[in-house]
This record gives structure tokens, sequence and C-alpha cells, in this order.
């Protein structure tokens, strides 16, 4: 390590041991903080890959930038079908038209819904990688770019599942069906412009059961107005 990379990840460690003791009290600073730091960390790792310093070239080193290039990986859009090709839930964080929506939903129905069970879960696709894992009568499909780790998009789905099971209780097509809104917005719970937001399913079922509490709020308000509002009219 050179004179210039051991003052950067000094002036980093000062900085993130100010800043924790500034953020204790403040959970969203604490958390931007915390993201900040990470970026400038990730900054530095990634210029010394550049450097080719002796360390990457070391199985620890390939490893570290293997982690690296994950936590620059994005999911391209979600699509939820089932076995006769209805789409039950889709959610794009890149640009599609319309047209190229529809294209793509045709395309990877057909795909993915003719694959035998002994097929792997990734296929290649216009220069992207489509990962799909299939739960009783529903496939969960992500897209992603080619160099990114299609075992961690794999997690990323049972996750996803996993906690949709824990909010509905075994959840079924039905569920996804009747209660959509409440999917995405597990979904954007779990993933915010294509990248992992929240991997703990306990916090994740914490602002659910807050974001239940507020509509229900809600609904009580409304009905008490509407009763006050009836009873003024008689």
């Amino acid at each position: 390590m050179n004179a210039d990379d051991s003052s950067q990840s000094c002036y980093i460690s000062q900085n993130s041991n100010s800043a924790n003791k500034e953020s204790d009290s403040d959970p969203l600073r604490s958390g931007l903080t915390n993201e900040f730091n990470h970026k400038q960390i990730n900054s530095v790792l990634y210029k010394k890959a550049h450097n080719n310093l002796p360390f990457f070239a070391e199985p620890a080193g390939r490893c570290l930038l293997a982690s690296l290039t994950f936590l620059a990986a994005m999911i391209h859009f979600v699509i939820l079908i089932n076995r006769q090709g209805k789409v039950r839930l889709t959610k794009w964080y890149s640009t599609y038209s319309q047209k190229e929506r529809s294209k793509v939903l045709k395309e990877l129905s057909g795909m993915v819904l003719s694959r035998g069970p002994k097929l792997c879960n990734f296929i290649d696709w216009k220069g992207y990688k489509i990962v799909y894992r299939r739960y009783a009568s529903l496939y969960f499909c992500m897209c992603i770019d080619k160099e990114d780790n299609e075992l961690e998009v794999l997690e990323i789905i049972h996750h996803f599942v996993e906690i949709l099971d824990r909010y509905f209780g075994s959840v079924c097509e039905l569920d996804l069906i009747f209660n959509f809104h409440k999917a995405y917005y597990i979904l954007d719970e779990v993933l915010i412009a294509g990248e992992l937001q929240e991997p703990s399913k306990k916090t994740i079922a914490r602002l659910i059961a807050a974001q239940d509490s507020l509509v229900e709020t809600a609904k009580e308000q409304a009905g008490s107005i509407s009763n006050i509002i009836s009873q003024a009219t008689k």
C-alpha cells in the first residue's frame, strides 16, 4: 500500500467514526452515512484493482472483486407468470416502451414455460440473462446483465417469496390476484431501482404492518367523516 492509499484509508476511517457518533441518534442520517462510506471504500478498492496491485491477483482479491461487481448489479425487470402464461405482476426498472414490454412478456413466457424441470434456471436472452424460479403454479423471473451473479438473484427471488409467504400465509396465485397492491408494496420494500434494498424479513414485515395500520386508520377516519356528513344532510 502506498502513501496515497494509506492516507485515503485513514481519511475514510476518521470520517466514518466521526459520522457514526453524530448519526447515532438519527437513523436516516446513519443509513445515508453508512451508504456514503460504503461507496467511498468501494471506490478505493476499485482504484486499487485498476492499478493492478498484486493483492487482486490472489484468490482472496478475486473474491473481493466478484462481490464488488455484484454491488453494481441491477435487475432490469421482474415478471410473475403462471403456467398458462398469464402475467400476475410486472415491475420495470429500465426504460421500455409499451410495445417493447408486450414483446418481452410474450417472448419470455414462451421461453420459460417451454423449459423442462431438469434444465437450469438461467436463460441467455438478447445480451442479458433471465433468472427464473418456479413456486407452485407461478414463475418468478428477473432480468440481469450477463456478467451479474445468477445465484445471488435466485436468492433475491427466494427472499421475496419468503416475505410473501410470511405476509399472506402460504401465498398462492389468488393472493396475488386479489391483493396485487400488497404484492407491489412488498416488492418495493425488497427492491428499489432494480437493486436489493432490504435483506431483513423482520424489517419488511414491520414496515408492512405499519402500512396496514395507516390504511386501517385512514379507512376509519373516512368512515367517521362520511357518517357525520350523512347525519348533517338528513
